[in-house]
């Protein structure tokens, strides 16, 4: 129930799920209070255009995955790659697909290839009512052996639904395995909650962060073009779907913290 909650509940906070409901709010309210239904409908309008905006989005953005910047990683012991971006091989897909933070894949695979530890853990279930198919664990297992990681440095864990789950089944295989320091792998919006979490469980993660939505592109000597400012400021589906990753991210530190989970 927790986990059908923590889906379903956070969509009437996100800009499209809230400016609906202010929506529904206007339709009711229209014939009798006119100045109400006038009121929700511009709160709607001026959310979704907010929140649609790449200043507004990409700052909000930024402030998560700013906080661990990329640098020179150490050996570890192993590296844990947090599921997420992973498409089952369902028809007409010939092989499992990835999403955009299907980058966490890749980049485990490439620090397993740059010889930064000798296991690769590939941790994540997959939510039935959601997928079918297999779990997110293995579907990334046969991406990471085509990228030449060999089966046998592969341990998999097929059965956590959400970060916290992650990190308590994680902690369970390296203490089986007497295995200490790893590298995390997941989205750089994503890694602030999941370094606590694994933190609070004991285990010894050195941030490995990729999937940045927000780069620092290099900008022209004469400076930014106007249409590039006139686009930044016009409304962009992509933008209100960026800053929705975000809130969901928000909210789960506060969510997680409640539950001492960080």
């Amino acid at each position: 129930m927790f986990l059908f909650l923590s889906k379903l509940l956070p969509l009437f906070i996100y800009p499209l799920g809230l400016s609906c409901l202010l929506l529904v709010v206007a339709l009711v309210t229209l014939w009798k209070w006119p100045r109400v239904a006038a009121s929700t409908i511009v709160g709607a309008l001026v959310l979704l255009l907010g929140s649609s905006n790449a200043w507004v989005s990409d700052s909000i953005t930024k402030f998560l995955e700013r906080q661990y910047i990329p640098a020179a990683l150490p050996v570890a012991d192993a590296i844990v790659v947090l599921g997420g971006g992973i498409k089952p091989p369902h028809p007409p897909r010939p092989a499992p697909d990835v999403a955009e933070p299907g980058d966490r894949i890749l980049y485990g695979a490439q620090l397993y290839n740059d010889g930064k530890a000798p296991w690769l853990i590939l941790s994540g279930g997959r939510v039935v009512w959601r997928q079918s198919g297999e779990s997110e664990s293995a579907d990334m297992a046969v991406l990471a052996q085509r990228l030449g990681v060999p089966a046998s440095a592969i341990i998999e864990e097929p059965t956590s639904l959400n970060t916290y789950e992650n990190a308590v089944n994680i902690k369970q295989i390296l203490d089986a395995r007497k295995l200490k320091r790893v590298l995390l792998v997941t989205s750089a919006l994503h890694m602030p909650r999941s370094l606590l979490i694994f933190q609070k469980q004991g285990i010894e993660a050195i941030p490995a962060p990729t999937d940045f939505l927000v780069a620092d592109e290099p900008l022209p000597p004469e400076g930014e073009p106007i249409q590039a400012i006139v686009l930044k400021t016009l409304p962009d589906a992509a933008k209100l779907h960026q800053i929705s990753l975000a809130l969901k991210e928000y909210i789960g530190l506060v969510v997680y913290w409640l539950k001492g989970w960080l």
